[in-house]
């Protein structure tokens, strides 16, 4: 008898551990480092990336092929981005906040590879990489 509860326990929990990883979503968003990688994946065209500050910081610079979305109205640009719902999108701002508030809201559309700039703009500049100004 505690041999058959013990292997129905167990394949109970198989079955739970299962069915949680097919059914979660990942809580840590994937991320991508500064570098002259991601200039030339987004100057190929391979990548998307979203500068989600006001139109007034990305004037004041900004990382070359960044197109500037900001994250408050970041649904007016859906249409834009809908032909990019399974690229990668690569989303930044000053500091992290507002990109990760305008990653949720492309994550609960089903975009599917949304990713963070590590460091967002700080990072960026701090590395000493090129920045665009208008």
């Amino acid at each position: 008898m505690r041999i058959a509860v013990a292997g129905f326990l167990v394949i109970v929990s198989i079955a739970l551990f299962v069915s949680l990883q097919c059914t979660a979503k990942a809580t840590s968003q994937a991320s991508v480092a500064a570098s002259p990688y991601l200039i030339e994946r987004v100057a190929n065209k391979d990548w998307l990336l979203i500068d989600v500050r006001s139109p007034q910081e990305f004037a004041e610079g900004h990382i070359p092929g960044a197109v500037n979305m900001p994250h408050e109205n970041i649904n007016d640009y859906l249409s834009e981005l809908e032909g990019h719902k399974n690229k990668p999108i690569i989303i930044y701002c000053r500091s992290g906040r507002r990109a990760k508030l305008a990653m949720k809201v492309l994550e609960d559309l089903d975009f599917s590879e949304v990713m963070h700039l590590e460091g967002d703009m700080l990072g960026w500049s701090a590395a000493g990489m090129t920045v665009d100004r208008m």
